[in-house]
């Protein structure tokens, strides 16, 4: 009998939320957990969000759904825009939890994680860099094309809808 996958996800919130926002919907991050799970064998899904008070509510939801939720202090700009870059934590925490698990699924479309990304696939331990928005993404991920999947067609599967509340 096979063993099944222990695969982790590292997610990239802010990439992620903007990608699918950028398309015209809302991505239900509950789906979203589910799917993992389904599809990758993810069993912890590492969610690196920038911490703003407000949104308490939200992190409670996150954390119920199953994320493991990895939080950047933020800043606010001078033009009142928040900002909480989380690339370092991302790395940090794939590279911490690298023998715990069987391959990591990084789901961003941010050219900074290239490194990370080319060293798990030299590895091994790349499963998939899952890219919000195939129309918009690093082109230093192009030449990497057999190790991504893009969530541009998860619409139908992964959209936030009231009615399923």
């Amino acid at each position: 009998m096979q063993r099944k996958q222990n695969n982790y996800a590292f997610i990239d919130s802010q990439n992620l939320n903007l990608s699918i926002r950028a398309q015209g919907w809302v991505l239900d991050y509950r789906k979203f957990r589910k799917y993992l799970e389904d599809k990758y064998s993810i069993t912890k899904a590492y969610l690196f969000i920038g911490y703003v008070p407000q949104n308490q509510d939200m992190y409670t939801f996150l954390q119920e759904y199953g994320y493991i939720i990895i939080f950047k202090p933020t800043l606010i700009l001078p033009n009142g825009k928040v900002k909480g870059n989380v690339d370092a934590e991302l790395v940090l925490h794939t590279m911490v939890e690298y023998q715990r698990y069987d391959k990591a699924l990084i789901v961003t479309g941010d050219g900074d994680f290239y490194c990370l990304i080319d060293y798990l696939i030299k590895q091994d331990k790349l499963l998939k860099l899952m890219i919000p928005n195939e129309n918009k993404f690093s082109s230093l991920f192009k030449n990497l094309r057999p190790h991504i999947v893009f969530m541009n067609d998860l619409k139908g599967k992964l959209e936030y809808n009231k009615q399923d509340k």
